[in-house]
């Protein structure tokens, strides 16, 4: 009898300890991606989990807007979500840490193009006017960083500066690339990729700048990152090792995108992160796509997040992210 209550007694005290550090049955995961390069990378774990072969249930949505992620992060509807960077900061910071970053998955995937052969460096756009996507976010500030850093003044609708050497018109994407498409407009910056689709459909539109070689030019320090993961930070407390699995069917499936552009390009235009399988194939090459997961997150994301920050407070939430904002 003695034994039988050791025995009792010990299980009754490890049997909590196993629950705790493992989950028995598969978790189901909510998880959003941003359509278009922040996307891309998550093709191979939305294939594997359509087939059932992932560790956890993944529930996985394609969506066009940063501000629908955002929503649906704060009020529970998705646990995992691919976005821009800058909206993962802000998030962090105007919720009170209900996000964290747990991966990066993009570098830089913007461009200037140009119908006609005079733009071969930033210098060469004083006098012209950009057109381009992405005001309020990622790369509206990288595009005007780039510019006031290479000497340039820019004039914007917010912003306007009367005799400015660069004017930048700020519009949808879509609108633009219609537009460069069509030769309305001369010259503009797109992310890959509206900005291949252009390039495929009008032969005198040239890419003319990689403004991710224009900001390591600069030497700024660390890495123009634009696209990254985020769990809910109750997600990850509950379920730490349903995100572990995450990373990992992650990170398999940034590499698969990589290795099979082919099959991937498929998979992108089937799940709505690119229209045309045909442009998914030339974009993948450009669209920069990485995998750094632990302490290498802050060291290679918060030097971006400096510039943001210096650029306008407003474009990381106000303050500079601190240390619980990043998931190690």
């Amino acid at each position: 009898m003695k034994k039988l209550l050791i025995l009792l007694l010990t299980l009754s005290l490890v049997l909590p300890l196993a629950a705790c550090g493992g989950e028995s049955e598969p978790v189901s995961v909510n998880v959003a991606v941003l359509t278009g390069p922040t996307g891309v990378g998550a093709v191979g774990l939305w294939e594997a989990a359509d087939a059932g072969s992932t560790a956890d249930k993944y529930a996985v949505s394609a969506v066009a807007d940063n501000t629908q992620i955002r929503d649906g992060l704060i009020n529970g509807d998705y646990d995992i979500a691919a976005v821009a960077t800058n909206v993962a900061a802000t998030l962090y910071n105007k919720n009170d840490g209900g996000v964290r970053v747990i991966a990066l998955n993009t570098l830089g995937v913007l461009y200037i193009l140009e119908k006609g052969d005079t733009i071969h460096s930033v210098a060469d756009l004083k006098g012209k006017t950009v057109h381009a996507a992405g005001q309020g976010a990622n790369p509206e500030y990288v595009l005007t960083y780039i510019l006031t850093q290479n000497g340039l003044t820019v004039s914007t609708s917010v912003n306007p500066v009367e005799g400015a050497d660069v004017e930048v018109v700020f519009d949808e994407a879509a609108a633009i690339q219609t537009r460069m498409a069509s030769g309305e407009i001369d010259v503009c910056m797109l992310p890959v990729p509206a900005a291949t689709a252009v390039l495929i459909n009008n032969q005198e539109v040239r890419s003319a700048l990689d403004l991710t070689a224009e900001w390591n030019a600069l030497g700024t320090g660390g890495q123009l990152t634009m696209g990254c993961v985020v769990a809910r930070t109750e997600f990850i407390d509950q379920h730490p090792e349903a995100v572990k699995r995450f990373l990992e069917e992650y990170e398999k499936s940034i590499n698969g995108v990589k290795d099979d552009p082919d099959h991937a390009a498929e998979l992108c235009e089937k799940y709505g992160i690119v229209p045309k399988a045909a442009i998914a194939k030339r974009a993948i090459p450009d669209c920069n796509l990485t995998f750094v997961s632990g302490a290498d997150i802050r060291t290679t994301l918060e030097p971006y997040f400096q510039v943001l920050f210096d650029a306008n407070p407003a474009s990381v939430g106000g303050a500079m992210p601190d240390e619980g904002f990043y998931y190690a």
